[in-house]
């Protein structure tokens, strides 16, 4: 008596393929989508690097800032950035909140990274 040998049939290789081949189309999309999705990414975080360092630069003098709004201008990566800085008053006369807001252009259109702080008056 000879063993049963048992291979795949046509219908097992086909369901198989069927199953891997789904498999790679979403995993092709995925792929797709993240990479669309770099150069905003890498917008965002140079962005968000202006932003932070305008802040720090407003905080580092340690001193109790003016309520109002100034404008400038930084290079990063070889881009313009144009940040806005607002100094707002709150409802506690020892604090105030700064907003820091970043864009690629001088419109403010399309703001691409925002941060908020507070700040104390020790005096």
């Amino acid at each position: 008596m000879r063993g049963k040998s048992r291979g795949m049939t046509l219908l097992e290789v086909i369901v198989a393929l069927a199953v891997f081949s789904i498999a790679a189309v979403s995993v092709t999309k995925s792929l797709s989508e993240i990479m669309a999705n770099m150069p905003i990414l890498e917008e965002r975080t140079l962005a968000q690097w202006v932003a932070s360092n305008q802040m720090v630069d407003v905080r580092l003098p340690g001193t109790f800032p003016d309520i109002g709004q100034k404008t400038g201008q930084s290079e990063l990566a070889g881009r313009e950035w144009y940040w806005r800085q607002e100094v707002i008053k709150t409802t506690d006369d020892k604090f105030r909140m700064i907003r820091i807001s970043v864009s690629d252009d001088d419109k403010f259109n399309r703001v691409a990274a925002q941060v908020n702080s507070y700040v104390h008056n020790k005096g």
